[in-house]
């Protein structure tokens, strides 16, 4: 059972997307365009150019990169295969999905990725799914005999299409699943595909830099047109299949007339590599043209004076004399946030300093962070005492803390199963009498984590299972799916309040070679890994140097003693005094614990080696 946990800090409201987006969808009849992308979010903007703040709303039930999105039912659903339920309550296994085909007039969604296979989905069933109802039926098209990265069905449902890495295109009849035909002629991955609406003829994009039209009466490629001078990873066609807009690796965009291939226009260039376009389809031809690329931002273009400077003759199209972008600036631009490309994790192994892909470099505390994945291993390494960490104890002792215990606890607190202590006899006793709410400790009692928190089960090879925000597994929904996900030592501590037990190290008290002391039998010490430097101090002081001094100076008892608590304060003092502890000749501060001399002072095999003499006066 290795899942771990994972949780991200961030604003309430993460209003950029971060890393990249892969997938655009329009909806012109709400002026909204969705996006999803490398951060796991779909978000929903608006286009009206008049509002100052486009961001509308977030969708947040993925876990991992979402590689595409179709708009369904006119726009009242956005499919995108996790977004309509999670994940875990469909009964199929799936690998990335990669790509997701829409038929409008059968309400039929198909998608594909690594695992080979074509699913194909009643978009009225899966809109209908509920926590207790969540069975699916479906048909699956095999045959694919290597990942599918593109897919498309034709808007009457009787034609799908797949590319692979294969090279090939391979085309069913999505009514009877039957295979139809294996297209032939790329050379290397097949990454955008675009049908006509009767499904007789297929548009492809591929890394081998060519775009290829294929008549599927003819069970042939019977147009190619080189454009680009690397992959073509985006493509969208006007309604009447005349105008095909291409874009991918070497950042430029193109509109090319696919009746005569010499008539092209340079629309853009892009500043970084072009991942999707989604075509403004309000009128006919379209004025507009959002793209996304492998940066955060999304821009739309203005399709203004393509097909005048074509008809006019104005435009160079010679093929051998490089075309001047129609435009330089985009008309509206949905800006990214920044995301963090290099990271180093600080001694005290609570605090970060990262660098963004603006170059911004922050100091983050783990605790209020980023993504932190906790897992069994070493999620409990972190041992503080309560007034180190800044936490205040309820009765003003200064208790050990584990760090990642209490973050457990914090991540689920609002889990219904973590408010009742399994070892309290009374619980129903007092949840008949009304008390119940009164005897519960929800969390950990030192700190809450903010509710927006998403809070990701994962397993230890990078598979997701699971993700919410902390305030929603109170729900009935996530709790069920909680019950079936949290790890056993995840409930341990959270269910069962078990917190994990101290950590020993094993170590070796020497006499400092400066100090002209014989070396001692080397009897093997052990103590908690959260035990002070100053302790060590006060065993030497006492057990080692005070007894050195009285056999010398043959003092006996002392009958007036001190309280003890006094005596233990003298003590401490004395030892700070006239004891110094080295490791590997570096004096420690007694502030330190001994797993932080073993981590960063020691840093070798073996058990850790101490060092004591007594200070100079």
């Amino acid at each position: 059972e290795c899942l771990h946990v994972s949780y991200v800090i961030r604003d309430e409201v993460e209003k950029y997307n971060r890393n990249g987006v892969n997938a655009l969808q329009l909806d012109p009849a709400l002026n909204r365009l969705f996006t999803a992308g490398r951060d796991s979010i779909i978000r929903i903007w608006s286009v009206n150019q008049h509002k100052q703040d486009p961001y509308i709303a977030s969708m947040e039930h993925h876990t991992d990169w979402v590689n595409d999105i179709v708009l369904c039912c006119n726009g009242k659903t956005c499919e995108s295969l996790k977004a309509w339920f999670y994940e875990n309550m469909f009964n199929f296994s799936f690998d990335y999905v990669k790509a997701l085909a829409y038929a409008k007039d059968k309400e039929l969604v198909a998608s594909a990725g690594l695992d080979r296979q074509i699913f194909l989905w009643d978009v009225n069933t899966l809109t209908a799914l509920t926590a207790s109802n969540n069975t699916v039926t479906t048909s699956s098209l095999s045959g694919n005999k290597d990942s599918i990265y593109s897919l498309a069905m034709n808007q009457m449902g009787t034609v799908i299409v797949s590319g692979s890495t294969e090279k090939v295109l391979r085309v069913w009849d999505p009514r009877t699943c039957a295979k139809l035909m294996k297209l032939k002629g790329h050379t290397d991955n097949v990454k955008s595909l675009l049908l006509n609406r009767d499904g007789t003829q297929c548009l492809s994009g591929s890394s081998d830099g060519t775009i290829r039209l294929w008549s599927l009466g003819q069970q042939r490629c019977i147009a190619t047109y080189r454009v680009h001078d690397e992959g073509v990873w985006a493509l969208q066609v006007n309604e009447a299949f005349t105008h095909v807009y291409s874009g991918g690796r070497d950042r430029k965009i193109y509109c090319t007339d696919l009746r005569n291939p010499d008539i092209r226009v340079l629309i853009c260039e892009e500043k970084a590599p072009v991942l999707k376009m989604e075509l403004d389809r309000t009128a006919d031809p379209p004025t507009a043209l959002w793209v996304s690329t492998t940066k955060s931002t999304v821009n739309k273009w203005s399709l203004k004076g393509v097909y005048n400077v074509r008809a006019s003759g104005d435009y160079d199209n010679d093929s051998t004399t490089p075309l001047t972008p129609l435009c330089t600036q985009p008309e509206q631009v949905v800006k990214g946030g920044a995301s963090i490309v290099q990271c180093h994790i600080l001694n005290d192994k609570r605090h970060i300093l990262t660098k963004d892909t603006n170059n911004n470099v922050a100091y983050w505390d783990v605790l209020k962070m980023l993504t932190i994945t906790l897992d069994e291993s070493d999620c409990f390494a972190a041992w503080v005492s309560a007034k180190d960490a800044g936490f205040s104890s309820p009765d003003g002792s200064d208790p050990k803390l584990n760090l990642g215990g209490l973050l457990l606890q914090a991540l689920l607190e609002c889990w219904p199963r973590t408010h009742i202590n399994p070892m309290d006899e009374d619980t129903e006793m007092n949840h008949v009498n009304g008390e119940h709410e009164s005897r519960i400790q929800k969390g950990n009692g030192y700190f809450q984590v903010p509710p927006h928190t998403p809070v990701i089960f994962g397993e230890a090879g990078g598979r997701t299972l699971f993700r919410l925000l902390c305030r929603d597994s109170g729900g009935e929904t996530e709790s069920m799916l909680l019950n079936e996900t949290v790890p056993q030592w995840v409930i341990d501590i959270t269910v069962d309040k078990n917190m994990p037990k101290f950590n020993k190290i094993p170590f070796y008290l020497q006499p400092h070679s400066s100090s002209g002391a014989k070396t001692l039998k080397k009897d093997r010490l052990s103590a908690s890994d959260m035990l002070q430097v100053r302790k060590v101090m006060e065993h030497v002081y006492e057990k080692i140097i005070n007894l050195d001094n009285e056999s010398q100076t043959g003092a006996s008892g002392n009958n007036d003693k001190p309280s003890e608590q006094k005596e233990d304060e003298d003590m401490a003092v004395l030892a700070e005094e006239k004891i110094e502890l080295l490791c590997q000749d570096q004096v420690l501060d007694p502030n330190m614990d001994l797993r932080t001399v073993k981590h960063f002072i020691w840093k070798s095999g073996g058990d850790l080696t101490l060092h004591y003499r007594q200070r100079s006066t």
